[in-house]
């Protein structure tokens, strides 16, 4: 008998079947629905300017999908996770622009994406320095501690040494062509949202595998209670710095894809307030990885219409254009209050009962 609608009465008999991505092929019809619009109808539809908003909104994701597993799975709370986004845009163009590659390696085109995976190494195990502390400290001094990777790497190190190599003064400058994976030159916002969305599927099934396993309940575990899980036979301090080397492993590669949508590089790409606003992403958009997409879109897209709204009123209030950056950060603000308040679990939440109204109809209720 064909298992189509597993909710109306067939159930798993094992945890392989209850972890399975494509347990229904409803769902497969779903997922393979999805990466269509993905790969084939956005890049075909949309406009120079959207294709844009949405390379920032994958952006947000990658940046984002590190902070979910620090506090959403394992109770790791960070407020300085740019830092290590700014470790692996580093590294990855210092790779690009400094490191004697070999000549067949350039031609070939594969210094790019070697950096990729060296900068999320370095950002990992940069990570796992400040993570250090997390045996001995948690909650409000974890956050402190997270605070002063921020400051120390991006406004003391990045600042007033590695942006100084080559006489560059504070800027890195990427000139067309830098970018590249095998013959093709990183050159447009279509080739750089292929890369994003390549990269942001690549890491979503990394993370999703991950947390199937037995690390990731682990990491469950410790959130949840990390003394009944040291009581269990859990190692703890292990898990914790293995989170942090994971979390910090894909700020690098997020950091890394962000060099192919920029010109130059400099530290005020990584300021302090990009590291709350990839927190109020998982708070918006709530638990799990659906909730780090459904938040990215939401924050990324109500900002561009704030923005649309701001310029269309500028011909009347000029002094909207130029206090934009405070009503960015008012909304921003409202926007959390408001969805703690009337929503707390997130959109993910909602996305999960509008699931199952549609699953279990006609017994909805």
């Amino acid at each position: 008998m064909s298992r189509v609608w597993l909710p109306c009465g067939y159930y798993h008999e094992n945890y392989a079947k209850d972890q399975g991505w494509w347990q229904t092929p409803v769902i497969k019809g779903k997922m393979i629905l999805l990466l269509f619009i993905l790969f084939v109808v956005f890049p075909l539809t949309l406009s120079r300017y959207w294709l844009g908003v949405a390379n920032m909104i994958g952006y947000t994701a990658l940046g984002a999908l590190g902070v979910q597993l620090l506090i959403g799975y394992a109770g790791l709370i960070t407020l300085g996770h740019a830092a290590f986004i700014a470790v692996g845009a580093y590294t990855s163009t210092l790779l690009i622009l400094q490191f004697p590659w070999p000549e067949f390696l350039i031609n070939w085109g594969l210094a790019y994406p070697l950096s990729i995976i060296i900068a999320g190494i370095v950002a990992g195990l940069w990570s796992v320095l400040f993570g250090l502390p997390s045996a001995r400290v948690k909650g409000f001094y974890l956050i402190l501690t997270t605070m002063a990777a921020q400051f120390i790497t991006v406004d003391f190190i990045l600042t007033q040494y590695v942006s100084q190599i080559g006489g560059r003064g504070q800027a890195f400058s990427l000139p067309p062509g830098t970018i590249k994976i095998g013959p093709w030159v990183i050159d447009s916002d279509l080739k750089v949202y292929f890369l994003m969305i390549i990269l942001l599927t690549l890491t979503v099934m990394m993370m999703s595998n991950l947390l199937r396993t037995r690390v990731g309940r682990a990491w469950v575990a410790i959130r949840d209670n990390d003394i009944a899980a040291e009581t269990l036979g859990i190692n703890i301090y292990w898990y914790k710095l293995l989170n942090f080397f994971v979390a910090g492993f894909i700020a690098g590669i997020a950091g890394a894809f962000w060099v192919a949508n920029l010109a130059a590089l400099s530290p005020e790409h990584f300021p302090w307030f990009w590291s709350l606003w990839l927190v109020g992403v998982i708070l918006i958009g709530g638990a799990g990885i659906d909730g780090v997409i459904f938040g990215s879109i939401f924050m990324v897209m109500v900002m561009e219409f704030i923005q649309m709204g701001v310029i269309s009123l500028g011909d009347f209030y000029p002094a909207l254009m130029v206090k934009f950056l405070y009503i960015k950060e008012s909304a921003f603000g409202l926007a959390i209050c408001a969805f703690l308040i009337y929503e707390p679990r997130g959109l993910s939440y909602r996305w999960w009962q509008i699931k199952n109204y549609f699953n279990l109809w006609p017994f909805s209720y």
